[in-house]
């Protein structure tokens, strides 16, 4: 379902340089801009997501480029994001993801994964938005530490938090292309 927003749309011509970048490959890619086009009534807030969030955080190098593209495709799938699925895809696999794990993205516990993958993963389904009462278990924090520092783990549940944040964002205001699949179906705006 292509989104149908309440806000206002800030056309190509009126968006920075940035902006219009981000224009032009969500059309290559989706066919679709509203989530940029609505990010326009926003700058800072478009420059803070993208630079700060994804340029000094997600994208840090701190933990594996690989790990967090499977996590942020973990959420698009769970969340049912078609415009992030097939970003998330692209993405992850440009990390070295390899297409038997991006295919194996759905039944991770049986997957190609090594052992922090899967733990990423595991926190990940504790932390997507359909696990509204997730909790990080004593045994599920044991299983994470073999494989994760305390810090790591604090960047790995921010950006998560992040992502997840943004998703309910993008839906609660119609911003992105939703899968068929998608669990969050309810009333449009």
């Amino acid at each position: 379902m292509k989104p149908q927003t309440p806000f206002t749309r800030i056309g190509r011509a009126a968006l920075s340089p940035a902006m219009q970048a981000s224009w032009d490959r969500a059309m290559d890619l989706h066919g679709d801009a509203t989530f940029t086009e609505v990010m326009g009534n926003a700058p800072d807030v478009y420059a803070w997501y993208s630079q700060d969030f994804y340029a000094k955080l997600y994208a840090s190098g701190r933990l594996e480029p690989s790990l967090v593209e499977i996590v942020r495709l973990r959420f698009a799938n769970v969340h049912g994001c078609a415009a992030c699925s097939r970003g998330d895809r692209i993405a992850a696999m440009a990390a070295g993801v390899s297409a038997e794990q991006v295919d194996a993205i759905t039944r991770w516990q049986d997957g190609p994964f090594s052992a922090r993958e899967r733990g990423a993963l595991e926190l990940a389904d504790v932390m997507v938005l359909t696990n509204p009462t997730g909790m990080v278990t004593a045994d599920i924090y044991a299983r994470l530490k073999e494989c994760f520092s305390d810090g790591e783990l604090v960047e790995l549940g921010v950006i998560m938090a992040v992502l997840g944040g943004m998703a309910k964002f993008v839906y609660a205001f119609d911003l992105l292309e939703r899968m068929d699949t998608c669990p969050f179906t309810g009333a449009k705006p």
